[in-house]
């Protein structure tokens, strides 16, 4: 005879309330967004909410972090596909501008760069997560520019950090434009001619 566990069993998918509740921090930020508007978005009442993921600040650092690990996993195999590494960044640049214009009718760009910059002023918490993804982009394009050099795609004298910080900014700046939906900006071209 098996032992019941206590309690109910779990009625929702961890996993669809923390991209639910990314989808409500995505589109108004951080302070933007009330626990009301994450409960209408996950589909639960706030009690539970509390009691799966924890206070409006936890339930956000989830939900960017289970972005994140996400996204970064989809960049790094773009990244490193081993067409070379002009094809590989402008398939990595496109495979982010896929994630940010996902709704075409209100592009959205990234919901790390735009959102958590603008909490991490104000949160120490935030700020470290924003930074530990920021070390992780920075580190995996470093990488990505180091093989590079290796096989002779750069010269001996790039420096792949440098190269790797250079162009996190490129991707974050694309983050920023698509959500700024800025005037005659053309993401492909952009990257095209970024590259």
């Amino acid at each position: 005879m098996t032992e019941r566990g206590r309690g109910r069993p779990r009625s929702y998918d961890p996993d669809a309330a923390l991209e639910a509740a990314l989808g409500a921090f995505w589109r108004r930020g951080f302070a933007g967004t009330s626990l009301d508007q994450i409960s209408a978005a996950t589909g639960m009442n706030r009690p539970s909410l509390y009691g799966a993921f924890g206070d409006k600040k936890a339930i956000y650092r989830k939900a960017i972090r289970k972005f994140n690990g996400e996204f970064l996993v989809r960049l790094r195999a773009a990244l490193f596909a081993g067409a070379g590494i002009e094809t590989d960044l402008v398939n990595f640049y496109l495979t982010a501008l896929q994630t940010y214009r996902a709704n075409p009718a209100a592009p959205l760009g990234c919901p790390v760069i735009c959102t958590a910059a603008t909490e991490a002023g104000v949160d120490p918490d935030v700020q470290a997560d924003l930074a530990a993804a920021l070390d992780l982009l920075d580190k995996g394009l470093a990488a990505r520019f180091e093989r590079a050099r290796r096989e002779a795609e750069l010269p001996p004298s790039a420096e792949p950090e440098k190269l790797g910080r250079l162009a996190g900014a490129l991707l974050h700046s694309l983050a920023v434009r698509v959500r700024a939906r800025q005037p005659g900006f053309e993401p492909e071209a952009f990257i095209q001619d970024s590259v």
